[in-house]
């Protein structure tokens, strides 16, 4: 088990330093819509998240590429035991979504008229997860990834701290949870598999007994590389990374 990053300034400004040096992959809307997610860095503490409020059947689990019987014991779909000092917020969408209900998620979602993808993203955070902060907490900004539903999504590096109260908006989420960065650096992170329906590989990224997957599993990728890892910027794109049949609509 790797221990818990520390959440203080020079976590803050090795995020900051790689960021600044990183080479941003922008992507052409060409007709697509624009939406932004925030990667919020906040304190929590081990042992604080036990318990998973969402309860994954075997059929839930089932639509995961890859998914074997031998595999039941260690994907149970639960996200617990994961916190620890430097963490990312990460939102179990509202079952009741019209879109991707139930998925995992970071704060974020489309642009509105006018907003940069900096506006769109600290919106979003204060209506997901009731957290305001100022342009002053924004780190950088990440590579842009494309997504089967048809957005151009941005990536926008949120640092929050320590003693940050979340209050998530149940019509839009049904637990939020803080996910250690150290959860990221995982030697078995990330992993790929193969699908029929696409020649590009599906990224995976573990987390508790579930797997994450792209959009979101790219994005986290992306965040690792480039600033936790201190990747070059050629080393640490994402955007081939293909997506699971059930995050296509």
């Amino acid at each position: 088990m790797r221990d818990p990053i520390d959440c203080n300034d020079h976590l803050r400004s090795t995020i900051k330093d790689h960021l600044d040096a990183h080479d941003r992959l922008e992507l052409p809307l060409e007709g697509r819509r624009h939406a932004a997610v925030a990667i919020v860095i906040v304190e929590s503490r081990r042992g604080d998240d036990s318990e998973d409020p969402y309860q994954f059947s075997d059929e839930d689990m089932r639509v995961i590429p890859g998914y074997t019987d031998e595999r039941a014991a260690e994907l149970d779909g639960r996200m617990a035991n994961v916190a620890g000092g430097a963490s990312f917020v990460l939102c179990r969408r509202s079952a009741g979504l019209r879109s991707h209900a139930s998925q995992w998620a970071l704060p974020g979602g489309r642009l509105d008229d006018g907003e940069t993808v900096i506006d769109a993203a600290l919106r979003e955070t204060w209506e997901e997860v009731g957290v305001r902060f100022g342009p002053d907490r924004v780190l950088g900004v990440l590579d842009d990834y494309v997504t089967r539903s048809g957005y151009v999504m941005t990536p926008v590096v949120v640092w929050g701290g320590p003693n940050v109260e979340l209050e998530p908006n149940p019509d839009e989420v049904l637990a939020v949870y803080r996910i250690g960065l150290h959860e990221l650096a995982r030697e078995d992170s990330p992993r790929f598999v193969d699908i029929p329906e696409s020649d590009r590989p599906v990224v995976q990224v573990p987390l508790g007994g579930d797997l994450i997957h792209a959009p979101t599993g790219a994005v986290l990728v992306n965040f690792r590389w480039v600033c936790l890892d201190g990747k070059p910027s050629d080393e640490a794109r994402v955007d081939e990374f293909e997506q699971p049949v059930f995050a296509w609509g």
